[in-house]
């Protein structure tokens, strides 16, 4: 079992790192404002969803690919920021109203989920960070390891929730005070789909070991 002092110290680091400027909590921000509070929580969800796979990944040794593999890692974060581009571009041909509404469809919560997921899983970077940061609180004296890893990313899973579901109400209520008119709405569509296409960037300028 993993020591109280130990526990909490983890939970303190995590909460500060979701706080931390970084490509989930801005796809948060950006999927709040663009498509309310309620997007942004399914979004958060989906992004928890896909830290189960990290864990898994770590638990079970498989993560280590990612950070011993550059073919592996570089097919993956290849693949996360054509899907961040491709989010990027359907954000700025969204056509706008004259009330500022988007027209198109409100998203579906299943694709919001997937959205989240998708998000998460194909960012290799987020496997390489748990495979130095999970172990560090893990010890064999204290039990199976895997089991530990386990516990330490669900307790990060439940500090990202947090952290990023004030990040999606605080979004989401701003977009929604600074109204509806066209000119704010393109100016949301244009600011998120600049943050997608950074965040694609980043991605891919990204290495194993930065």
């Amino acid at each position: 079992m993993i020591p109280l002092d130990s526990l909490l110290t983890f939970i303190a680091a995590s909460v500060l790192l979701a706080l931390a400027p970084g490509p989930d909590n801005l796809f948060v921000a950006a999927q709040s404002a663009l498509y309310g509070a309620r997007a942004g929580l399914i979004v958060t969800l989906g992004l928890c969803s896909g830290l189960i796979v990290h864990t898994s990944a770590v638990a079970l040794g498989v993560a280590v690919v990612f950070q011993t593999s550059a073919i592996a890692f570089t097919l993956l974060k290849i693949a996360g920021a054509l899907y961040l581009g491709w989010l990027a571009w359907q954000v700025f041909r969204a056509p706008v109203g004259e009330s500022g509404a988007p027209q198109v469809p409100a998203m579906k919560a299943a694709a919001l989920y997937r959205r989240g997921i998708l998000m998460n899983v194909t960012n290799p970077k987020v496997s390489v960070f748990f495979l130095a940061f999970l172990p560090q609180f893990a010890s064999p004296a204290q039990g199976p390891v895997a089991l530990q890893v386990f516990q330490l990313g669900a307790w990060f899973m439940l500090s990202a929730f947090l952290v990023f579901s004030v990040i999606a109400l605080t979004a989401g209520k701003l977009a929604q005070r600074l109204g509806h008119s066209a000119k704010v709405q393109r100016w949301l569509n244009r600011t998120a789909g600049l943050v997608f296409t950074l965040m694609a960037l980043r991605l891919l300028s990204s290495s194993q070991i930065g």
